[in-house]
This record gives structure tokens, sequence and C-alpha cells, in this order.
């Protein structure tokens, strides 16, 4: 993919253009005068004269330079040349030329005075101090879009190169029951258990509804809501393990019912508060001036049903929405998500299943093999790992925003640029990051529980998920993804201190990098693997 020229670049190609055609048209009259054909290189010189000839009334020194860059370029010295002579001089020397003064009792400002003086070898090469390119000083404000072009052009070909000697070495993999196959007929049970999720949304409704009707009490209220939540999340594990259902399926199952679980935890807790605010306002509690938004406590079918189809986790009785659906748009984005999901699929197919099935596990083999094995996984899973973000994050969450006109769309923010495993969790997942922070974090800091207690709590839910949504369809229980997360909270620590210890610095960007896309989730497949396996095994 090209990078396009920027502004700058365009407009130093026309007025070279524009002193290129003043030279090569026969250079001078028979009086020895230019002649006007500078006139014919576009109103970009036009202007530019114009310009320098009213700033010749008093303007400032950077005016009058102007003016004679102008009139350089129309001699035909070249913008190159001019920018050589500004950048040797500093600002007083500028001044005296832009003024017509200079050593010596005067310089004209001439294009043949210009040229005159330019390059002449008696004039200094070596004005000030400029650093490199590449220098550290300096790397962060060069342009790299060349080398940005080059490492695209290096990545086609070296990936054009790995899928040939793929295709050579294993043939054709992808099975024609890739997409669906009689053995997902059995996962049948999973599917009417997913069917059956929206039963807790209306169960949370009712208890809500009771309570708008002062029919039963607010502990009992909290009762209720605990013990809907917790069946929303149980039931769908039972049905799992009691089924020997395809790991895909499972996984499906845990996500939805995750989901279900967070919104019903921010359907509660969000009615809970607004309660609690309208019982703050009946007593003549005054709410602060920034706080604009209506804090009626209202029980409202419509906006339970919008919320929970909603691409959202944060529950609340209006949400900003867009004018109209873009359905042109829709048909693009489902293009592009069918093409991704193609793409995942090949690559697990075609590269991950034959590296996992030819690798030893982890921990118990060979040191050196392992770690040839996770660097080998490392890539095609970073790519399955990106494609699936590209693929939820941004196309899926987008086509149901818009279906719904879901006016708020920030799922995710530039995670990529992230200096501390912090920032990145962050900004990776945003309504999780926004539930996270809504329902956990700072209901902990109110509650006098020191921030990095909060912290450490908001982690161990997160790795709690994360299991369930791994282990459960895997039937097995060895932790390993509650270990990965919890062991992001000393990386978070380590990056934290790198990133104040060295400012403007990336050195956390590449350890996440390195240890959560090149070691840590290669790590966790291949563990996961083995142990299925090894469990399929001894089954049978």
């Amino acid at each position: 993919m090209a990078v396009m020229e920027s502004p700058e670049s365009v407009g130093e190609a026309k007025v070279t253009e524009s002193a290129e055609n003043a030279i090569s048209d026969s250079n001078y009259d028979r009086n020895g005068s230019l002649r006007r054909r500078a006139s014919v290189a576009g109103p970009a010189v036009k202007e530019s004269e114009a310009v320098s000839d009213a700033s010749l009334k008093g303007k400032s020194a950077d005016d009058n330079e102007e003016r004679n860059q102008n009139e350089i370029v129309n001699a035909g010295v070249g913008v190159e040349l001019v920018r050589e002579l500004n950048d040797g001089m500093d600002e007083k020397e500028k001044e005296k030329v832009g003024s017509g003064e200079g050593r010596g009792g005067g310089v004209e400002s001439s294009p043949a005075s210009a040229l005159k003086f330019t390059y002449r070898p008696s004039m200094p090469a070596h004005r000030r101090i400029k650093e490199s390119p590449l220098s550290s000083d300096a790397i962060f404000r060069q342009s790299h879009a060349g080398l940005f072009n080059l490492c695209i052009v290096v990545l086609v070909a070296v990936n054009s190169r790995l899928i040939i000697e793929n295709l050579m070495k294993y043939g054709w993999l992808i099975r024609s029951d890739f997409w669906f196959s009689s053995r997902s007929l059995g996962d049948w049970p999973l599917l009417m258990c997913c069917l059956s999720l929206p039963v807790f949304p209306l169960a949370a409704f009712s208890v809500e509804k009771l309570m708008q009707k002062k029919y039963i009490s607010e502990p009992v209220v909290v009762i209720l809501h605990i013990i809907i939540s917790t069946t929303a999340i149980l039931y769908p594990i039972l049905v799992i393990l009691r089924c020997d259902s395809a790991v895909l399926s499972g996984v499906n199952l845990m996500l939805a019912a995750c989901t279900v679980w967070l919104k019903l935890i921010s359907y509660a807790h969000t009615n809970y508060d607004m309660r609690a605010l309208a019982k703050s306002l009946d007593k003549g509690e005054v709410l602060p001036n920034y706080l604009n938004t209506d804090f009626t406590y209202d029980v409202s079918f419509k906006s339970l049903a919008y919320f929970m189809v909603a691409p959202t986790l944060c529950y609340q009785l209006s949400y900003p929405r867009t004018a109209c659906i873009r359905k042109g748009w829709v048909v693009r984005q489902v293009i592009k998500l069918i093409i991704f999901t193609g793409v995942m699929g090949f690559i697990i197919e075609q590269y991950i299943n034959p590296i996992v099935q030819n690798s030893q596990h982890p921990l118990k083999g060979n040191i050196l093999y392992a770690v040839e094995r996770v660097l080998k996984l490392s890539v095609p899973n970073l790519y399955v790992w990106l494609c699936m973000f590209y693929c939820f994050f941004h196309l899926w969450l987008n086509i149901l925003a818009e279906l719904l006109r879901f006016g708020d769309r920030e799922f995710y923010k530039d995670w990529w640029n992230a200096k501390t495993i912090d920032e990145y969790w962050r900004m990776w997942n945003m309504p999780v990051h926004k539930w996270m922070v809504r329902h956990i974090y700072f209901p902990c800091l109110r509650n006098g529980i020191p921030k990095g207690v909060a912290i450490l709590i908001a982690f161990l839910v997160s790795a709690v998920f994360h299991e369930l949504c791994i282990a459960v369809p895997c039937h097995i229980f060895k932790l390993w993804a509650f270990i990965g997360i919890m062991f992001q909270v000393p990386l978070v620590i380590l990056t934290n201190y790198l990133q104040a210890k060295f400012k403007n610095s990336m050195v956390g960007n590449m350890m996440f990098w390195c240890f959560f896309s090149i070691y840590g989730q290669p790590m966790c497949v291949l563990l996961y693997y083995h142990d299925l396996m090894n469990r399929k095994g001894n089954s049978t």
C-alpha cells in the first residue's frame, strides 16, 4: 500500500517544475532579459509573486525572504538550492538578506545576484549544527513513509514465499467441512442454551419492575439480581461440561454467556445507583453543574431490549444515535467480514494446525525445540489475532452499531502504539474497559480500596472470565489463561517503570509485542492443545 505524497512535497514539485520551464525556454531574448515564460508556470507562481510584491511595502523579513526565494526559483536555481541557503543562514543573516543588507555594504536581491553567489568556493558549506535523520534526537521528527512502504513490500514478498512453500510441503489442507460438519448437529444442546439466554434479562427486568412499584425491598432486589446473574453464567457452563461438543461451539456459547452476565451486572448496578441518586435529590442534595444527565429512575423494557443487542456493556436509558442506516456501507463491511474470516480459517488450517500437531508439549520436551515451535507459531498466530481484532472490534461491532444506529463507536483506540501494558489494556477493548472502570474500579475507590488493589481486582475478574471462555469449552482446568492474564500485573509495573525512566520510549511497546504476541499467545495455544490431546487420549 503506497503512502500518498504530502501537500508540502506536491507544492515543491510544482515550484520546481515552474523553474525548469523558465530555464528551458530559450533562456534570454535579444536584449539579454529573461523571457516571460515563467508566467506560464501556473497560478501558484503568479500568486507567490503577487504576495512577494506586496511584502516589499513594510512587511517582515520572512516575507522578503519568500520573495527572494521565488525570484531565485524563477531564475532557475531550484527549490533544493534555496533550501540549502536557508538552512545555512541564521535568523540575523536571513533578516539582512531580506532587507537588502549584507556583508560589505549590501547584497543585491536580484536573480543574477543569487546565481552569482550560490555555491561559490568561498561560501561556507557548513553553517549550523544538524543531526542525522536517523539519530535519536531527530528520528521522530522525520517522515518514514518510504521505509513503511519497504516494510509492506518485504512483508508481502516474504509471506508469498511462505504460502508457496507451505502449499508445496503440505498441499491443500482446507477441509470441505471446515465451516459446517455433521458433528455440528450434535451441538444442539449448546444452541438451545444460547437461545434461552434472553430469559435472564427478562427476569432482571421483572425484578426492577417490582422494585419500581414498591412490591419488594432493596435487599431483596440485590439478592435476586445476584441469583439471576450467577445462574446466567453457571447454566451454560454446566451444559458445556455435560456435552462433548466442539471447542468452537463451546467458546461461542461462553462468550455469549459472559456478555449477558456483564450486561446484567451493569443493568442491576446502574438501576441501583439511579435509585440512590433519586433518594439524594429528594433529600435536597445538589448535583455538580457539569452533570447535565437526567438521573430519573425509570424501568423501560424498550431500553433493556435495545441495551441487550447494542454493542456496549454499560447500561443507560438512552444512547447517542445516528440519523440513518447506510445500507451500502453495511454491505461492504459484511463482504470484508466474510473475506477476513476466510483468511483466518485459511491460516488456522494451513499453518497453525500442522505446526501444533508436529510440536511437543512446551513444558515437557526439549527447551530449544519448544522455543523454536513457539517462534514458528508466533507469526501465523499473530496474523489470526490481528484478523480476529479487525473482524470483531472493527467490522462486526460497527455493522451492529450501524444497524442499530448506535452512535458511540469507539470500540478500540490505537492500542498498537501503547507504550505500557497498562495503556494497552485501557485501549484494546473499550466496551470491557468502560465496564471495568464503571462497575469495578471506581466503586472500589469510592469504598476506600487503594488504587493498586482496585487494579488487581479488575485483572482478577478479567483473568477469571478468560479462563472460563477457554478452559470450559476445552474441559481443561489448568489455569493457563488465568496465569497469563495475572502475569500482566508485573508487566504493568515493569513497563510503567521503564516508561518513567526512559521518557518517550517505546521499550514498553516492544515488551508488549514480545511477551504478549510473540511468546504469550503461542505458548497458551500449545499448552491447551497438548492438554486437550492428552485428555482425549486418556478418555479413549
